[in-house]
């Protein structure tokens, strides 16, 4: 019952005028800089951070709490209509959200995106009030066995996502595990594949890789098919959602939820990869499989409401436990720490006000995300009317620009037009991006976990399977790969009697 009060005077607290206003210019940042490719909400928040040490910590860390979870549908808008993800965890979107895009049904994505993601945050909050403790038990028992099986896992599933065959897709991913791979080793410091270009010494950063592939490829592709012109605008015939979208998403909005609030309490996971593992298990589990990366409104749903949940429960580990979960959870946890409160277990009896004032707010939060979102998608999607001629400079400009400003680096203008390049080879030779950019993304996280894993080990790899968690990881990545040959054998003889043309399997 004590809980129950402390969670109404938590909503009292939200309400008050102060912290209204900065939830709302919170969100509103965080849309509007998710729009932008190449800042992202870390840049932003880092920025920001200043402006919020002479304000109380209840209204800065909503302000900025709203800033990250607006951000992540605000890179939303760019992936379904430009395939320009504005973060990473709006990649997956961007494989069936712009295919809509291009049939004109760029409105209900946005509107099934806004509601997934409202949905998804709601449900991770409701989890966040009644479930963190227990959940945050379970978090604190991961470490970086933990985190190599599980980016393994995630590496396997990259392959389900394309929508070529399973040679192309392996193929992919192996060159994005390759792009991961450049820069220092993590353990010993020595120079790899770097090419004796010192900005690579750190590797190569995600955003020039992403814009360059997904961004710059699909403008060079276009340029050269003149295939996008002001047809695609005016295809777009309504911008919400039908009845029957809403009854195909309900299901995997509901599991993308799930699946997200669970993986956004790992540290290193968060909303990347809970998108990923929300489409691929939508995928894997839909009726309507075939469609998926031909515009299933259920490839739009299910990652959404699971990046959205998954950055919510990400705040679990960072209050109750002092850990954060990833690279803005840290930044946050500064914030508190400049204003001297100290994340972990007694925040809530410490500082209940600012526990609760800043989980409450994420109801408000998405309210306003939601309001905000609905009514300006007719404005949206009216960037897909603009003539190619137009639109192929202005992107070229927005995607420069927005690497430039990351580092201040030329060297990342230059990455951007090679894999520009890159991906305009692989949309002309019809070989799908989307497993080298997941691939490329895990695989700096396994490369870690596993290293570190096995200097705990003494280089022992059975040490892997003697950790539960570890343990009943494998054992599932190994299940799947001796049922795959089963199940792709079982799905080629279906196809051969139904007369449909054999769809790839993982």
């Amino acid at each position: 019952m004590d809980n129950f009060s402390q969670i109404l005077e938590g909503f009292a607290i939200v309400l008050e005028p102060q912290n209204l206003l900065f939830c709302l210019i919170g969100v509103v940042i965080g849309m509007f800089i998710g729009v932008l490719p190449g800042l992202g909400p870390t840049a932003t928040i880092s920025i920001l951070l200043p402006i919020t040490y002479a304000m109380d910590p209840i209204p800065a860390i909503i302000m900025l709490a709203g800033i990250y979870y607006g951000s992540i549908y605000g890179g939303t808008i760019t992936a379904v209509l430009l395939k320009l993800p504005g973060d990473a965890s709006s990649v997956v979107t961007s494989i069936d959200g712009y295919e809509m895009a291009k049939k004109g049904r760029g409105g209900p994505a946005l509107a099934i995106a806004a509601v997934a993601s409202f949905l998804g945050g709601s449900l991770a909050i409701l989890g966040m009030m009644f479930l963190a403790p227990l959940v945050a038990s379970v978090a604190l028992d991961f470490g970086p066995p933990e985190y190599a099986a599980l980016a393994l896992l995630g590496i396997l599933l990259v392959s389900t996502f394309g929508s070529g065959t399973l040679t192309k897709c392996l193929m992919m991913a192996a060159l994005g595990l390759m792009f991961a791979a450049v820069g220092m080793d993590p353990i010993t410091g020595q120079d790899r594949m770097s090419a004796g270009i010192p900005e690579l010494a750190d590797g190569i950063n995600f955003v020039p890789l992403v814009m360059g592939v997904l961004g710059l490829g699909e403008v060079f592709y276009n340029l050269d098919q003149q295939a996008r012109n002001t047809k695609g605008a005016q295809k777009i015939q309504r911008v919400w959602f039908t009845a029957k979208d809403w009854t195909a998403s309900q299901l995997a909005i509901l599991k993308g939820a799930v699946l997200g609030f669970f993986l956004g309490i790992l540290p290193g996971g968060g909303a990347t990869l809970a998108s990923m593992i929300g489409y691929a298990a939508e995928k894997k589990t839909s009726k309507n499989r075939k469609e998926f990366g031909k515009g299933a409104i259920q490839g739009v749903a299910a990652p959404e409401a699971a990046n959205n949940a998954a950055a919510t429960s990400s705040f679990i580990p960072l209050l109750t436990l002092g850990i954060p979960s990833n690279i803005v959870m840290a930044v946050l946890f500064g914030a508190l720490m400049i204003h001297g409160i100290t994340p972990g277990p007694q925040l809530i009896e410490n500082n209940p006000d600012l526990f609760w004032g800043v989980v409450n707010s994420m109801w408000i939060g998405n309210l306003f995300l939601l309001i905000l979102a609905v009514p300006l998608i007719g404005i949206f999607i009216k960037l897909v009317s603009v003539k190619n001629a137009i639109l192929a400079p202005l992107t070229v400009s927005i995607v420069m620009v927005g690497v430039y400003t990351l580092n201040n680096s030329v060297v990342d203008m230059w990455l951007v037009l090679f894999f520009g390049v890159i991906g305009y080879l692989i949309r002309k030779f019809r070989f799908d991006a989307a497993p080298l950019v997941l691939a490329f993304i895990l695989g700096g996280i396994m490369e870690i976990a596993a290293r570190q894993s096995l200097l705990m080990f003494d280089g022992d790899v059975t040490g892997f399977v003697s950790r539960p968690i570890s343990g009943t990881l494998i054992a599932a990545i190994v299940m799947a790969l001796i049922l795959t040959p089963v199940i792709t054998r079982w799905t080629r003889k279906r196809a051969e009697l139904e007369g449909a043309p054999r769809t790839p399997t993982f």
